[in-house]
């Protein structure tokens, strides 16, 4: 298959899974009120991958087969610039919006299986199969099959003291409960699956922040298996897609890609489908040692230019619908937004220019600025929708619905809602899309997703100075103190 058409991609996610939405179990995904329009949304852009517009740009040719570029595994820095190319036109059909396209899973799987020697280390002698084979294995089947991917990293906790303690809650966690000669069997729930009932496969890994300890053994595994899988269970958060027209909810009626808790109720996960097991350790230094996190990062930071760009584009529009685009304040609430854009670019920048070959023979772009930009983000974000809301106002409740223009009081609605620069149908259309943006559950989860995207912003922050290069800059700070 390779590139999968839209319509390919529908027919795929049309099985057996159970998916529960508002208390009832979904018959068909692709049908469902709440997912379908965000399915038929991603169906429309893996389309666009073979037009004739995006194909050399989000595909490559390898031995006679066409796949997607975030299969890629980079040799040069010219392909980490493809690679991060083709991340930035993915993310601007959503404007950023769209969060768990392919991309950015496909780009974890790809630095696993380049560095699959990794997971051989320490190999468990219970486990009957070559962890190493298994990734590799997996990565042509989901590049040849070109799948949706989602994932889960996090258990769900009883005891707060334990996470604060990196051991996990048995009561509900996610772990090992028997193997056998088919594979192990897993019990217990992961959060938070983006776009699990509409992905093929989900990727289950642990979480870095996972303790090298006895106590977590159950718990250490990396594994992936069809979202048809017997015995998994998708339960869905409310939807913020209500089915009303695009006009009314221009992000919310396109790019809704549900998020579910995940659970396993005694599944078993065959074998060939295992990549880490009983190691711990080897479990919380996966993402780093392989430069997982850094492929993550930089289709992650492409996706925030796309997403930081719409809302300067969005500010600017709002300013100039009203004459405020001439006012100084208001130039310089806006001047803050466009500075958070070409910073995000500059990292890009910075990071693709400066790759460099790992130990595993792939070249990966440089940690550090992609690693400042998924630590200023999450703090960027929610400061831009206070600006959207700042600068709207009263704007924001003042948006009529589309049935109001033709209902009997269309010619209030068209006199009363005018602005200087934009008729009454334009201006409500224009403030609509910016209350989907800042004030609506659609905008709202969007900022609560952006703050949390990589974890914790106060662990993150840890985990940055630890390795920041510090020690030239504390050496010249000695000098002086040395009088050198």
């Amino acid at each position: 298959m390779s590139i999968k058409t839209g319509a390919q991609y529908l027919t795929s996610i049309q099985d057996d899974r159970e998916v529960w939405l508002r208390g009832e179990r979904v018959k068909d995904v692709t049908q469902a009120p709440g997912i379908q329009r965000g399915a038929a949304t991603l169906a429309s852009f893996l389309d666009r991958q073979v037009e004739p517009e995006f194909e050399d740009k989000l595909t490559y040719v390898e031995d006679g087969e066409r796949y997607s570029m975030s299969f890629l595994t980079p040799h040069s820095t010219e392909d980490v610039q493809r690679r991060g190319a083709a991340y930035y036109q993915w993310a601007k059909w959503s404007n950023g919006m769209f969060g768990r396209t392919p991309d950015y899973k496909n780009a974890s799987v790809m630095a696993f299986a380049a560095a699959a020697d990794f997971l051989n280390q320490n190999h468990s002698s219970s486990a009957p199969t070559n962890f190493a084979d298994n990734m590799r294995n997996y990565y042509h089947e989901a590049r040849q099959n070109d799948y949706i991917l989602t994932h889960t990293l996090v258990n769900p906790q009883v005891n707060a003291q334990l996470a604060k303690e990196g051991l996990s809650s048995p009561e509900v966690a996610l772990q090992v409960v028997g193997e056998n000669a088919d594979g192990i069997i897993v019990n217990g729930a992961r959060l938070l699956a983006t776009l699990g009932p509409s992905a093929n496969e989900i990727e289950v890994f642990p979480s870095t922040l996972l303790k090298a300890s006895q106590e977590n053994i159950p718990y250490a595994f990396a594994f992936s298996l069809p979202i048809a899988s017997k015995g998994l269970r998708l339960v869905c958060r409310d939807s913020y897609d209500d089915g009303k027209p695009r006009f009314d909810t221009p992000l919310a009626a396109r790019f809704e890609e549900m998020d579910a808790v995940v659970i396993f109720e005694n599944v078993t996960v065959p074998w060939e489908r295992v990549f880490m097991y009983k190691d711990p350790l080897l479990c919380n230094q996966a993402f780093a040692e392989t430069n997982a996190v850094v492929h993550m990062m930089h289709q992650a930071a492409c996706g925030k230019l796309a997403k930081v760009e719409f809302i300067v584009g969005l500010l600017c529009a709002m300013a100039h619908a009203s004459g405020k685009d001439k006012d100084l304040n208001v130039k310089g609430q806006i001047a803050e937004a466009m500075w958070a854009a070409e910073t995000i670019r500059a990292l890009i920048f910075s990071a693709e220019a400066q790759a460099e070959q790992d130990r595993w023979g792939m070249f990966v772009p440089k940690r550090t600025p992609l690693d400042t930009s998924r630590n200023i983000f999450p703090r960027i974000y929610p400061k831009l929708i206070e600006a959207v809301q700042l600068l709207g106002s009263s704007s924001l409740m003042a948006t009529p619905c589309e049935a109001d223009f033709s209902g009997e009081i269309s010619a209030d609605i068209e006199r009363y809602f005018q602005l200087t620069n934009l008729s009454s149908r334009d201006r409500v259309a224009l403030f609509r899309l910016a209350h989907d943006v800042s004030v609506s559950g659609f905008g709202s989860r969007q900022v609560l997703y952006e703050r949390f995207y990589f974890g914790p912003p106060n662990i993150m922050a840890s985990i940055y100075y630890d390795l920041y290069d510090k020690d030239e800059m504390i050496g010249r700070v000695d000098n002086v103190l040395n009088g050198i």
